[in-house]
């Protein structure tokens, strides 16, 4: 793609966006992190590289056996609480901070768009910042666990879960119900750094596209939107991508 041909893209991304005002939402997935420093979890440098979903990230596997799991977010852990946003997260918080961008739907459990400055966000598959008991359902902040401890222990003395979704799990219904009116009622739907594999969240850019809204892909690859759902594919990291586009719009 010439230089020319891109730059029309990004003009006419932008023109989308300033014409619906403030009814844009935003889907994030793991891609857009990888600039902060946390892997993906898909792709030869990804966390499912290293370790087989099967045995790490089912809801059967912890209950099975947890000291297992925490081995791997031991790993994790450190990196999610060392990160800090990047130009993407960046980008989004501006756009809601300039009125233009409604709500951001993430599949990221990093909470690095809150540390962005975006105020409504919604956490599709959970957060890591807090701690959950499976047994009594008793919540603890993250801070009670130190990288390299032993994994964390409620009052009862069953081994806390982050408050995650694992495979297996159900979407929490209100981030679900949210996610999808949002996804119905938007003018358009900026799609960036997921791969559109994981249900039910794939689900999102279609049910955006069927109720009238423009899909804006931003990915460093093609993924199964971008040639059945996507209107304008933006190729390219994230950061960079986003930091170009806000310019635009503006």
């Amino acid at each position: 793609m010439t230089e020319i041909a891109r730059s029309r893209i990004f003009a006419d991304a932008a023109s989308r966006i300033r014409a619906v005002g403030p009814n844009v939402v935003a889907l994030t997935g793991a891609g857009i992190s990888v600039e902060s420093g946390i892997p993906a979890f898909r792709g030869s440098q990804g966390l499912w590289d290293r370790f087989d979903p099967m045995e790490y990230a089912t809801i059967e596997a912890f209950s099975a056996n947890p000291e297992k799991v925490w081995g791997m977010f031991s790993g994790l852990l450190p990196l999610l609480l060392a990160a800090a946003p990047n130009p993407a997260h960046l980008g989004l918080s501006g756009l809601e901070g300039a009125g233009m961008l409604r709500s951001v739907v993430t599949q990221n459990v990093d909470g690095l768009h809150q540390a962005a400055g975006s105020r409504n966000v919604i956490e599709y598959h959970g957060s890591f910042r807090e701690l959950v008991c499976l047994s009594c359902w008793k919540r603890y902040p993250m801070a009670v666990w130190s990288p390299g401890d032993a994994p964390p222990r409620c009052e009862c003395r069953e081994i806390l879960k982050p408050d995650i979704v694992l495979f297996g799990e159900p979407i929490p219904w209100g981030a679900q119900a949210t996610a999808e009116a949002d996804a119905k009622s938007c003018g358009v739907l900026l799609v960036a750094g997921t791969s559109a594999q994981v249900f039910p969240a794939c689900e999102l850019p279609a049910i955006a596209r069927l109720h009238g809204a423009v899909v804006i892909e931003i990915n460093t690859e093609e993924t199964p939107l971008t040639r059945t759902t996507t209107d304008l594919f933006l190729k390219g990291k994230a950061g960079e991508v986003m930091t170009k586009l806000v310019e635009a719009v503006r």
